[in-house]
């Protein structure tokens, strides 16, 4: 049966590494089409400055580095299950104990983003509403008119080096995925509600010709889903009615 998923974090942290996600999903979407569209390179550059912001404002690298850390250390007590899959175990264990490496070097890579002239240049315009059109920001009409091999090289160099925290963001959200199974729950009235503790992610699936979704609210000790349907007069009203979905907790 084909299924919608929503997820929602339950703390910042996680928060900031759901948003990094899609953000990199996006910028990586855009450069394997043709950049020069209209709408390609303005949703790439939006991205990559929403990621370099986001690494700005938020102490990410920190709570990645304690992360991948607690990771490393659950993957060794791990090791000594005989029914784990060793290689697969392995493999994991290496990329881990290399990323954290890479995260700890005093000057990260994606800093020299900050320090490139045509970046630096457009992204003052894209904080503007409006404010990237190609008489405002002449340099990115000219970029837009290289060779679209040149183009895409080029891009592919910023995100690379953003390439250790997105590895990170994806290794780290893997294991916090696999932490829970999907089970079936149903209710009478559309709404859900329990314990949170010591959760950090919530994961839900809804029938793809389901007419509902879920509004999701809580912390690390009480989170409560309420499922809702669209309205033409108010934009959405409460869906007090039987409802199935399947929900992981993380």
């Amino acid at each position: 049966m084909s299924t919608v998923l929503y997820e929602h974090p339950l703390n910042e942290r996680i928060r900031n590494y759901l948003k990094l996600e899609q953000l990199f999903a996006q910028a990586y979407s855009c450069i394997n089409h043709t950049l020069a569209m209209v709408n390609n390179h303005q949703s790439f550059f939006n991205a990559l400055f929403s990621i370099v912001d986001t690494l700005e404002r938020n102490d990410v690298r920190g709570d990645l580095i304690k992360d991948l850390e607690k990771l490393e250390q659950n993957l060794v007590i791990w090791s000594k299950d005989p029914e784990v899959d060793s290689s697969a175990l392995d493999k994991n264990l290496a990329e881990t104990v290399k990323l954290v490496a890479k995260l700890r070097s005093p000057n990260p890579t994606w800093m020299q983003l900050k320090e490139d002239k045509l970046l630096t240049s457009l992204k003052q315009r894209f904080a503007i509403q409006g404010g990237s059109f190609s008489f405002d920001l002449p340099q990115l009409h000219f970029w837009l008119h290289q060779d679209e091999k040149t183009i895409k090289l080029e891009a592919q160099q910023w995100l690379s080096l953003l390439s250790d925290i997105s590895s990170t963001i994806a290794i780290v959200l893997k294991f916090i995925r696999l932490r829970a199974e999907f089970e079936t729950i149903e209710v009478d009235s559309g709404f859900y509600q329990d314990n949170g503790e010591g959760l950090v992610l919530l994961r839900i699936k809804l029938a793809l010709d389901a007419k509902y979704y879920p509004t999701i609210s809580g912390n690390k000790f009480r989170y409560s889903i309420r499922f809702m349907l669209p309205c033409q007069h108010t934009g959405r009203r409460y869906a007090n009615q039987a409802t199935n979905f399947q929900l992981a907790r993380c």
